[in-house]
């Protein structure tokens, strides 16, 4: 996931992040790619606009080549239909970043901090300037305050305020200067999935293109392949009840172990927790039939048993290769965790630029 991050590019490159749609775009506020002189990582969204992206990218490089000095950033404007051409028929604008050793230093530590919530600010106008911020609005990396010669009335109190529920967006500062606030927060996904079968394979295999993180469970440590995605932590454990005790608040909970003993025991463990963001078992009508049998028969409260999710998957998906599961249950999640994402949104508290480290 996140191609625009992970690779690391031997050669200049150009950033393009998606700043403002206006109506129907192809990509969101925030969607990213990395142009190089022969290749790109990632995507914008494809099409006639992902080409007139590319050009501009290629254009600033060579500026770059033909000067040997820095080349300020862009902010361009799309009209994807009367302009590009495109269905979607949205204007579009795109922020486009050479990558200089400020840019470069924010994007290493993004890399180390993508567990933690961060805000990239950069300088549309002017002298080029990079910024990470934490979630409080502390500078952590980039060119700090004391590196912005000639600017410094931009940051202090008086710099506006960077609001969550705006995501990716441009703001003026007191003097006018143009910046892009771009969030690059946490994935607020997190499931815990019990099993290192062929359909729990399947699925890992696909969330690990996915804004999310996921703990993989199971107490057969050979059961585990040597390649992982990065956003997977193995736990090879005889003991992962322990795991749902530890599990955040809000996490999502996936059971499809080798054994139905282990699936009723784990079931319980989760269902007996008030802050389950979403529980799915593996099985059929009947198989959850009988675990709310005994369930209720333990005392467990009727409103979390209704909760559970069992069969798993989309309706209307019937094919029972492990690769056809796992895409229907990896979809059914993403409209789980696209839900929370909004929600959480809602109660974030803006960020004000704070002291330099």
């Amino acid at each position: 996931m996140n191609e625009w991050l992970t690779t690391v590019m031997a050669e200049p490159a150009v950033l393009v992040t998606v700043a403002i749609v206006e109506g129907s775009g192809p990509r969101e506020p925030g969607a990213r790619m990395l142009v190089t002189a022969g290749g790109q990582a990632d995507t914008i969204g494809g099409g006639h606009l992902e080409m007139c992206a590319v050009d501009v990218g290629r254009s600033m490089l060579k500026s770059a080549a033909r000067t040997g000095e820095g080349v300020p950033a862009r902010l361009e404007r799309y009209a994807l239909g009367p302009t590009l051409g495109q269905c979607c028929g949205g204007v579009v604008h795109l922020a486009f970043e050479l990558i200089d050793a400020s840019l470069a230093d924010v994007m290493a530590s993004l890399r180390k901090r993508w567990r933690e919530d961060s805000w990239r600010l950069s300088a549309i106008d002017g002298a080029p300037v990079s910024l990470l911020l934490d979630a409080d609005g502390a500078v952590v990396a980039g060119a700090g305050e004391a590196s912005i010669s000639g600017e410094p009335a931009v940051f202090g109190p008086a710099f506006p305020v960077i609001d969550h529920q705006r995501g990716t967006h441009i703001l003026r500062d007191t003097a006018g200067r143009r910046w892009l606030a771009d969030p690059c927060l946490a994935p607020r996904a997190h499931l815990l999935l019990f099993g290192a079968g062929h359909v729990g394979a399947a699925i890992v295999r696909m969330l690990g293109e996915l804004p999310c993180t996921v703990t993989w469970i199971d107490e057969r440590e050979d059961m585990f392949p040597e390649s992982i995605p990065a956003n997977v932590t193995v736990e090879a454990t005889d003991a992962p009840e322990a795991l749902v005790a530890a599990a955040p608040a809000g996490a999502s909970y996936l059971v499809m172990t080798h054994s139905h003993a282990l699936d009723q025991s784990l079931s319980e463990a989760i269902l007996a927790r008030a802050d389950v963001g979403w529980f799915g078992l593996i099985g059929s009508q009947t198989k959850r039939v009988q675990f709310e049998r005994r369930m209720a028969a333990r005392g467990l409260p009727q409103e979390r048993i209704a909760a559970m999710v069992c069969p798993i998957g989309i309706a209307g998906i019937t094919n029972k290769l492990p690769a056809a599961i796992a895409a229907s249950v990896c979809a059914q999640l993403l409209m789980v965790w696209e839900a929370q994402q909004i929600a959480a949104l809602d109660v974030t508290v803006p960020v004000r630029l704070a002291a330099s480290r």
